[in-house]
């Protein structure tokens, strides 16, 4: 008989990395996406690669591939953020409470970084007649022998072995299989996301910056990072981003719309950077306004992964089971780690057996608890954001279907 697939709802970047380890492992497997193609939506900011990190997407992808994806990460020197004053100008030094004494660097001596679109990019490389655009998973069904997909539009998959959702914060699947027991916060803080041409950051030299305007807006704080690799300066097909981010309130997308992209982002971050100094100001009076889009902060409850009662078909990855911060680069980070374990525990096995599920969901939760609270904590005294009993559940409640 032939074996049935695993299914994987969501083409992020856990889910593309899950892919490519069963295309390796000779498993077979199908990936399904709401988006229509890979260029879909914008692709959200630079993503720094920890050491883990970096150790999970080489156990996938194996040496020749890792290489290549490696040659595309950016790299830039220094061990940790250096500051700006955004009002003077200034690089801040010593014991200045902006300085971060993080270190970043992950291999090399060198801080490892790549952007959203061309890591899913890589990853999906020798997976694309597996992966079905627009078919968007709400639901599953257990069968005799498998499991079944449901998608928006009430059709079904064919038949798999298992299902991994991979699909974010606002996963169908996950909400089903925890009972609700997973919740996800909107902690009230947004941000934006820009672009401008490697010119508009020469004044700043090399190295990863950290920006914080603590005075000049009433409503609260405003912080800006951004990355300068100084192999890319010159080369005029690239760009480099930056991640402007602010305390709950200050940041308001109109209409609360954070999907939103291009000029109404655009100007929000003009406007909230309009006293700021000269060395700085290029980064947004020369910025890509097309690219500019809006990103709000969540997180799952800082108390950690919780228990629900294992589905031995039925399995999570990525946001979809530990929503982050961006505060620290813990998400992406913890989210190939996931794919990395249960990728490799699907090899061993040659595919889906009894009590693999539970195996990776306990070795899961112990680091992705620990990633949670520290991305939290970090959140919380770097951007100001608090969960109490007036903050918005994003994701939690489920009521089974009628």
């Amino acid at each position: 008989m032939a074996q049935k697939p695993v299914l994987i709802s969501g083409a992020g970047i856990a889910a593309l990395l899950l892919a490519r380890s069963l295309q390796r492992a000779r498993i077979p497997y199908r990936v399904f996406e709401r988006d229509a193609s890979i260029v879909f939506r914008a692709q959200g900011y630079r993503l720094r690669l920890s050491p883990e990190g970096l150790d999970a997407i080489e156990a996938v992808l194996g040496p020749e591939s890792f290489q290549k994806f490696y040659d595309n990460c950016g790299k830039t020197g220094g061990a940790g953020f250096a500051a700006i004053d955004p009002l003077t100008g200034e690089t801040l030094g010593g014991q200045h409470p902006t300085v971060s004494s993080e270190a970043l660097t992950s291999r090399e001596g060198k801080i490892v970084g790549i952007s959203r679109g061309n890591m899913r990019t890589l990853f999906m490389e020798g997976c694309e007649e597996n992966v079905r655009w627009s078919h968007h998973v709400v639901s599953y069904e257990l069968t005799d022998s498998g499991v079944r997909a449901i998608f928006a539009d009430g059709s079904k998959s064919e038949e798999g072995s298992l299902l991994v959702a991979g699909d974010g914060v606002k996963s169908a699947v996950a909400r089903k299989l925890s009972d609700g027991k997973i919740k996800v916060f909107d902690l009230g803080s947004r941000g934006i996301h820009g672009q401008a041409p490697t010119t508009a950051f020469k004044a700043l030299g090399e190295g990863v910056f950290r920006f914080v305007d603590e005075t000049s807006n009433p409503a609260g704080k405003v912080f800006l990072i951004t990355n300068v690799r100084p192999d890319e300066m010159n080369d005029p097909n690239v760009q480099f981003g930056w991640t402007l981010g602010a305390s709950p309130r200050v940041i308001k997308p109109p209409n609360e719309d954070y999907t939103i992209v291009g000029k109404p982002a655009a100007d929000i971050a003009k406007s909230l950077t309009a006293s700021w100094h000269e060395r700085v100001k290029p980064l947004f009076d020369n910025m890509n306004e097309k690219e500019s889009a809006f990103w709000k902060i969540t997180c799952s409850d800082p108390e950690g992964v919780p228990e629900w009662k294992n589905e031995p078909r039925v399995t999570l990855i990525g946001d979809a089971v530990h929503a982050m911060t961006p505060a620290g680069g813990n998400g992406a980070n913890t989210a190939v780690r996931d794919s990395a374990l249960l990728g490799r525990l699907l090899a061993e096995a040659g595919g889906f057996k009894e009590g693999l599920t539970a195996e990776y969901e306990k070795e899961m939760r112990v680091y992705g608890s620990a990633a949670v609270k520290a991305s939290y904590g970090q959140a919380e005294s770097s951007f100001g954001v608090k969960i109490d009993a007036s903050t918005q559940l994003l994701q939690g409640e489920y009521t089974a279907p009628n």
